[in-house]
């Protein structure tokens, strides 16, 4: 090993790719492996301590042909998602005796999973099996059938973004402004180029100097272009300075150290009603923002509201807000960029829509669509902060200055200082009610701080204006936003997309008002929320296109929902009942409640399309451009096909997200892949079973399309006359009509049919400290049919605990001179497992009939309903509405203090 070389980093150079990087200090497990048998997070042992010793690592787990038991429990329990942390854990996990058993959880708080939420992790430590197995002739769609890469996860062999050997590769390291408003004024690169091992160092003045945005948005119009591959004025502290590239990643360190850099300080702003303000700082040229700082401002009015408040016996008006928070994906940001022998420009990235990415690249370098080639493989995690293009333009330039390959990834710093997060909102809602408790006119005004530039600022706001004003639905409605550029790092694509800030606001809000009137607040709620049949308003009132397309509420199992979950939380025999701890008098417990309505998709913008291809045994080729980061795709989209064409699911090879081979996909976000993606699988499906069915009818068995149908990788005729699919595949191939059976389509819908959840969460607070213990969460979904049942839960189980965090922990914090302070594990703190409350997911099923096979979606909608439900139980306990989110300690506290005074 390299001097100072740390063992994870050496048995990568070595090709055991199993042994990941997920944060470069021992926090999250993903790099464990064992020493002698026993398991050290490697990425903490100095690589010459391996000397004399055996390691193992994931890839030497099974032997004699086969799984390790953990490696198996792993796979029969589907104890991952998007796989990232499953090495570390099976590795982790493999070591336990009796005595560990005793307490799972707190024997995996080292090992951190984003994705899970940690029960299928727990029923694979029990020996639950939660997958199915495949039975002949036996529907696909609603099974929870295995991942067809679930074997290459829990064995190392899947290969994420930089699991690939890096010979001959550069390594790109990036100098960060440690200002949060500056401008060059000179750059001094001899010292960094004397490094030894140096190639370049590229500043503002080496790249083209075209504006931007790093959102990766088919429609570009919806982003800003304020952007620049490297400036010479910077925004925020993190941004891009300089990039440096060298023979060895620390030769770019090194370099990155040496640059010397002259700065201009200006004036700074990080509130965004002080952005706002007459004389604040401006921090874009005129031609960008819309007004001073204030990038967009949005309007959307369905009636005159102030007639509806006319109308309203009583007006409730409060304020609510939201903070930062990391996505926090296990693996970071990388790609790899190279010439090929074909001279063409090929970018391997962790990408969730890598098709836009490749159209920016083009744009940017001047390129031709036929001279880049992107594409991903297995995504560690991504929740919407893959969907920007931060890493692929630096590669692809230097890659196309230097002739050379070119690599670079993000640390588990610079994605606190450097990627995306959640934007953090002001919302003020005004509320008109009768004394009957019907809601007659809503305002909504948000204060959307965008950061220092616009990606997604525009459309998550909108998106928190849409939910806001459409989940109760008032007939007079209006929503105003101002989108503000301040010298924080900037936010963007986020799971949930500005629903979990609206919601949290709306959900309290209409609790408060519930309290007001002394009504219960489920019932309140019911009198007022959407219902099958309703058009939801202010899709209107924003405007045709984006989020604006006009819809309406085609199922709804809102209703049932709530009863099945207050049913299984006893809500009406504890809500109210605040109850002490026997002998504790200082605690008080509490339960509470919120609904929650999401979309799918965007309507009349997203699409997908999907290719299906016959092979001669009778097997079919399927691709699709859309890009599976743990969400499933690979697996649903597998079994819609499966399903549609009588074939068990490992009949279907799958291919996916790569802008040579695959069809066209907008990208993996919106939760839109199963409903957009999947209704592409199925036309194109449907046209290849056709195909099918008529060749047969047509060649082989002289009959009538309508007397035939297909099952169980046969083409069987209401006779009992029956052939094979290989059969079919053979004959038309090579004996009679020549051709071969494939189609191609793609899809796109008009409407964003709704899911609907309740979401239910017990909580003990303890009135001497404001620390809030979550003791369990219970969310009742319905998201149409589900196509894979443990695949829907797992997200939803993942969602919960990823919302839990925003509700509870979680929070980017910053100095004064607008440095990010909380920049690792240990000072940004996420969900562990011995941690975790009591998690129940029940799914109350309705089917969708624009779905395929009745599908909508689910990835988000957990998101949307934990702060709201942690701030309902809080109440209940406390008596006090919280209104700003997370309810750490000290903010429950200071709450409980100044009702106290």
């Amino acid at each position: 090993p390299a001097p100072g070389q740390c063992l994870r980093t050496f048995l990568r150079d070595l090709g055991w790719f199993g042994v990941k990087k997920g944060c470069d200090q021992g926090d999250c497990g993903a790099c464990t492996v064992w020493l002698d048998g026993v398991p050290y997070h490697s990425c903490l042992v100095p690589a010459f301590r391996g000397a004399g010793h055996e390691i193992t690592t994931i890839e030497g787990l099974a032997s004699d042909g086969k799984l390790h038991k953990m490696q198996q429990a792993f796979l029969d329990a589907q104890a991952f998602q998007c796989g990232f942390c499953a090495a570390g854990m099976i590795m982790t996990a493999a070591t336990f005796d009796a005595k560990a058993r005793e307490d799972l959880r707190h024997m995996l708080k080292g090992n951190l999973c984003r994705c899970t939420g940690y029960h299928s992790i727990d029923d694979a430590l029990h020996g639950v099996v939660n997958v199915e197995d495949e039975v002949a002739g036996v529907e696909a769609c609603g099974r929870s059938l295995r991942n067809p890469f679930a074997e290459s996860i829990v064995t190392g062999k899947a290969h994420y973004t930089l699991d690939v050997p890096a010979e001959g590769a550069l390594h790109l390291k990036v100098l960060r402004s440690p200002h949060a408003h500056a401008r060059i004024t000179s750059i001094k690169r001899d010292k960094a180029m004397a490094v030894p091992g140096m190639v370049a160092v590229f500043t503002w003045e080496d790249v083209p100097r075209k504006l931007y945005s790093t959102a990766t948005h088919e429609d570009h119009l919806v982003d800003p272009d304020d952007t620049y591959v490297l400036d010479n004025v910077l925004r925020f502290v993190g941004q891009r300075v300089a990039a440096c590239v060298a023979e060895t990643e620390a030769a770019a360190e090194e370099a990155c150290r040496l640059i010397e850099v002259e700065y201009e300080l200006l004036p700074a702003v990080f509130d965004p009603e002080i952005a706002m303000e007459p004389g604040a700082p401006i921090l874009h040229e005129k031609s960008v923002a819309f007004r001073d700082n204030v990038y967009v401002d949005i309007h959307g009015e369905l009636g005159s509201v102030e007639d509806g408040f006319r109308q309203a016996d009583a007006i409730h008006e409060m304020t609510y807000s939201t903070s930062r928070v990391q996505h926090v994906h296990l693996e970071t940001h990388g790609s790899l960029a190279w010439r090929g022998e074909d001279g063409r420009l090929h970018v391997r990235t962790s990408s969730q829509a890598p098709f836009i990415a490749k159209q920016k690249l083009c744009y940017l370098f001047g390129l031709y669509d036929r001279d880049v080639h992107v594409f991903t493989e297995r995504i560690g995690g991504g929740f919407g902060g893959k969907q920007e293009m931060l890493i692929e333009d630096l590669c692809a330039h230097l890659t196309i200055a230097t002739g050379r390959p070119v690599r670079f990834e993000y640390t588990r710093e610079q994605e606190f200082t450097s990627a995306r997060s959640r934007h953090p909102q002001i919302l003020r809602f005004r509320t008109g009610v009768t004394t009957e408790g019907k809601i007659v006119a809503a305002e909504l005004y948000i204060i959307g701080n965008t950061g220092a530039y616009g990606t997604h600022g525009l459309t998550v706001q909108m998106v928190s204006g849409f939910r806001g004003l459409t989940t109760y639905n008032a007939p007079y409605s209006k929503f105003t936003c101002d989108v503000v550029y301040t010298n924080i790092p900037t936010p963007g694509a986020y799971r949930g997309y500005g629903a979990p800030q609206s919601l949290f606001a709306l959900e309290v809000h209409t609790e408060e008002i519930a309290v007001a009137l002394g009504m219960d607040v489920i019932e309140f709620k019911r009198k007022n929320w959407s219902n099958v049949g309703d058009a939801l308003i202010m899709a209107v009132a924003l405007g045709e296109g984006r989020e604006g397309k006009p819809q309406v509420v085609t199922t709804s199992a809102l209703a049932e929902c709530v009863d099945i979950g207050a049913r299984a939380m006893g809500w009406y025999e504890k809500r109210g009942k605040l109850k002490d701890v026997p002998g504790k008098p200082h605690l008080r417990k509490g339960i509470g409640m919120a609904i929650a309505m999401h979309g799918t998709g965007i309507a009349g913008l997203d699409m997908g399309a999907a290719s299906i291809k016959m092979n001669d045994d009778g097997s079919f080729n399927l691709l699709f451009g859309a890009t599976d980061l743990g969400t499933g795709a690979d697996t649903v989209l597998a079994q819609i096909a499966a399903e549609t064409l009588g074939v068990p699911l490992n009949d279907m090879i799958v291919y996916a997200s790569d802008t040579d081979f695959t069809p066209f996909d907008t990208g993996a976000y919106a939760s839109s892949t199963t409903y957009v993606s999947g209704g592409a699988v199925l036309k194109a499906a449907e046209d290849v079973k056709r195909q099918i069915l008529d060749h047969t009818a047509r060649h082989m068995l002289h009959c009538s399309l309508e007397d035939l149908d297909l099952d169980d990788r046969r083409v069987l005729h209401r006779d009992g006359r029956s052939v094979t699919l290989e059969q079919v595949a053979l004959h038309s191939l090579h004996q009679e009509d020549q051709h071969q059976i494939m189609a191609t389509a793609s899809h796109m819908s008009d409407i964003s049919p709704p899911p609907f959840a309740a979401q239910f969460a017990e909580v003990t607070v303890d009135m001497e400290t404001g620390q809030v213990t979550v003791d369990r969460l219970l969310m009742a979904v319905d998201c149409g049919i589900a196509i894979n049942p443990i695949t829907a839960s797992g997200q939803v189980e993942g969602g919960m605990v990823q919302a839990l965090g925003y509700a509870h922990c979680e929070e980017m914090r910053y100095d004064e001179q607008g440095s990010i302070v909380t920049r690792d594990f240990g000072s940004y703190h996420l969900y562990r497992a011995n941690e975790m409350p009591e998690l129940e997911v029940i799914f109350v099923e309705t089917y969708e009939p624009s779905g395929p096979y009745g599908a909508k979606a689910v990835a988000e909608i957990p998101k949307d309903g934990v702060a709201p439900a942690l701030a309902s139980a809080i109440f209940d306990a406390t008596g006090i509405h919280i209104r700003e989110i997370p309810f750490t300690p000290e903010r429950v506290w200071r709450a409980i203090y100044h009702q106290k005074s």
